[in-house]
């Protein structure tokens, strides 16, 4: 990694280089498959065009980076989890693709030679430790005028694709402390305001945040099944329960398929999700 991550974002490098990054990575096509519809709206918003310069940050297996340089030619990933970047590169590789990846926390990277015409982000900027100071880094990457384009959670409670297994799951282990409303998390860019007067410190001006709403199959086409062993793969689900006795497990997927199963249409488990798009200009 080059450099190293900043101190403030030591406890995030950890976690996507521990057994969590390895999880995603064995769950890379599912969740891929899974999150097709909101790449397509990032990418609609996106908008990227032949002979862009672009950087994906939090680019995890590099879905986004790969489909990025496919149409632009020029695509840099940038993510802190070794063991996903090591897949986007196994996948890059496969294909010929010109997309780049640099293992670095996007708080302490140096971006100043990069001059990207856009830069974009599926879900991989909720974890900075200090938010806008790592927007103020990133700017320094793209040109003036550059589009940042990406996309993050919105309430909890309108995310039941996540949530939901996890109330089941709490009903049989200690739910794990609460984030406090700044801490770095999934929903940590929930609040619209809270993204505005970050992009706003860091530098960033015509701030837009749209709601987009999905209705996620979370079995990925393999039914009841495969939704209750995905959500106890990844997610708060799977946090809540991770170091838990068998017991203890056991009694959580049965609580969790038998809440899935109330959700079951024409063999798929479609739940609620709803995201922020955000716009911005360097």
């Amino acid at each position: 990694m080059s450099p190293r991550p900043d101190a403030a974002n030591e406890e995030q490098s950890t976690y996507w280089n521990g057994p969590p990054g390895q999880r995603w990575v064995a769950e890379q096509e599912s969740q891929d498959k899974l999150f097709t519809p909101i790449t397509a709206a990032l990418f609609e918003t996106a908008s990227p065009r032949a002979g862009e310069a672009v950087i994906d940050v939090g680019c995890g297996a590099g879905e986004t980076t790969l489909r990025l340089a496919a149409i632009t030619g020029r695509a840099l990933g940038v993510d802190v989890s070794e063991p996903l970047l090591a897949r986007a590169r196994e996948r890059g590789q496969a294909t010929g693709s010109p997309a780049r990846f640099e293992c670095a926390d996007a708080t302490a990277y140096d971006f100043a030679d990069e001059a990207a015409d856009l830069m974009t982000s599926r879900f991989g900027v909720m974890f900075f430790a200090e938010p806008a100071r790592s927007f103020a880094n990133l700017r320094k990457g793209l040109k003036p005028g550059a589009r940042l384009v990406f996309a993050c959670w919105r309430d909890p409670k309108l995310n039941p694709w996540l949530m939901a297994p996890y109330a089941a799951a709490i009903k049989h282990a200690p739910a794990p402390p609460r984030p406090g409303p700044d801490d770095p998390g999934p929903f940590s860019f929930a609040d619209e305001q809270r993204v505005r007067r970050i992009l706003g410190e860091a530098g960033f001006t015509e701030v837009t945040l749209t709601p987009r709403d999905f209705a996620l199959d979370i079995g990925v086409g393999g039914g009841l099944e495969n939704a209750v062993a995905k959500s106890l793969a990844i997610g708060p689900a799977s946090r809540a329960l991770d170091d838990q006795p068998e017991s203890v497990r056991a009694e959580a997927r049965a609580e969790i398929r038998a809440m899935l199963s109330e959700h079951v249409r024409d063999g798929a488990v479609p739940l609620a999700a709803a995201i922020w798009i955000v716009r911005a200009r360097s």
